[in-house]
Formats: structure tokens, sequence, C-alpha cells
């Protein structure tokens, strides 16, 4: 059964704007240790920026609820498995938030669909639960 759903679209131009004038402080705050290990790697890390702040802000809106508040940026974790797809990992006050929001006898997972073209990332989230 679906618990929610989010989206969000993200101009990478302004994630570039705010990484030019922050390239320290803005990862920081905004992506865990292991996001910001993945995303400086690349040549330009703007773009994987970009896609990472666009899920955590869909799964924001995918458990969100009618009197739920603002997560912390690093309770809402994207990691890749080995074959590169993107996954969700949820610490804090996420991870409290979905297992509030997860029927007795079921369990919850997180699907996540991120993209990305020139000027824009767009991440796409789906919250499920299962029996268990």
């Amino acid at each position: 059964m679906i618990l929610g759903i989010g989206t969000d679209i993200c101009d990478i131009r302004r994630i570039r704007a705010i990484y030019d004038r922050h390239p320290l402080r803005f990862p920081a705050k905004a992506f865990t240790e292991a996001e910001r290990e993945r995303c400086d790697r690349r040549s330009d890390p703007v773009p994987c920026y970009a896609k990472r702040f666009a899920a955590k802000e869909a799964v924001a809106k995918a458990i969100a609820t009618e009197d739920s508040g603002a997560l912390s940026w690093h309770d809402v974790e994207v990691v890749n498995r080995i074959s590169g797809r993107p996954d969700i990992v949820l610490h804090g006050g996420a991870a409290e938030r979905l297992a509030g929001m997860t029927p007795a006898g079921h369990t919850a997972s997180i699907r996540i669909s991120l993209s990305d073209e020139r000027d824009y990332a767009v991440a796409f989230a789906v919250v499920e639960a299962h029996p268990a």
C-alpha cells in the first residue's frame, strides 16, 4: 500500500550559485559525509548535489503529515547501491516519522527516482508499506 508520494524539481543553477558562494558550508549543512564524498569525486559536483537536494525534498513531502514539522537535512540520506541505483536511508526524526506512519504489522520502504538535465534535477519518492 502506498503511504505517501513526493516530488521535487531543483534548479541546478540555483544550487550552483549557493555552492559557489559557500563551497564548504552549504554541503556540510545539507548533506551527510557519505553524500559529500560521492558528489565531490565528480569533476562537477553540483548536479550530484542538486539531485540529492531534490531527493531530500521529495522524501520530506512523501513522509509529511498534517502536523509534522521540518526535518534535518541529514535525516534523509541518498545512498547508491552497487548497481548505481539510488536508495534512501532515514535517520533521526525522519526515521521516527516513517515509523509513526507505518501500520502495525507492516514494514515501510522508500523508492526514489532521480534525474537531471542541464539546468534541472528532479526526484520522485514513493513510500510503501508491506506486510511484515
